[in-house]
């Protein structure tokens, strides 16, 4: 259990990091109002996150350990977008669309809310 922690962690540690450096170069290059920054981590992450379980799947040489250390590590640490959209994917593949519509509603809308209910109940304190 302690290796599964040290993965996670250790790969969560590099991805934020990642996210931080790669958020401030894109952010640097793209000064606008739109958050090109964080679109674009959360692009990229999706992608990287698609290659790693591609691979895994057919079965390549990317040892279980491994594929914790880059996807709930790195890539969750990187952006959490790239781990909804892989949970949309698996959805997907299984057939279930009445889960994966309720699953990207609920976590479009009701994060949304939650984010506008969060900010309303920090202004109280």
């Amino acid at each position: 259990m302690y290796k599964i922690f040290f993965l996670v962690g250790s790969g969560g540690f590099m991805g934020s990091v990642s996210r931080y450096y790669s958020h401030q170069i894109i952010s640097r290059y793209f000064p606008a109002i739109f958050p090109f920054g964080t679109l674009g981590v959360n692009l990229v992450g999706c992608f990287l996150i698609g290659i790693i379980y591609g691979l895994a799947e057919k079965g390549t040489s990317i040892s279980p350990d491994m594929r914790i250390f880059l996807t709930a590590g790195f890539c969750g640490g990187f952006t959490t977008f790239s781990a909804f959209s892989l949970d949309s994917l698996k959805l997907i593949n299984s057939g279930d669309w009445i889960y994966f519509t309720l699953y990207i509603t609920a976590s479009v809308v009701i994060g949304i809310l939650a984010t506008f209910g969060g900010a309303y109940v920090s202004k109280l304190f």
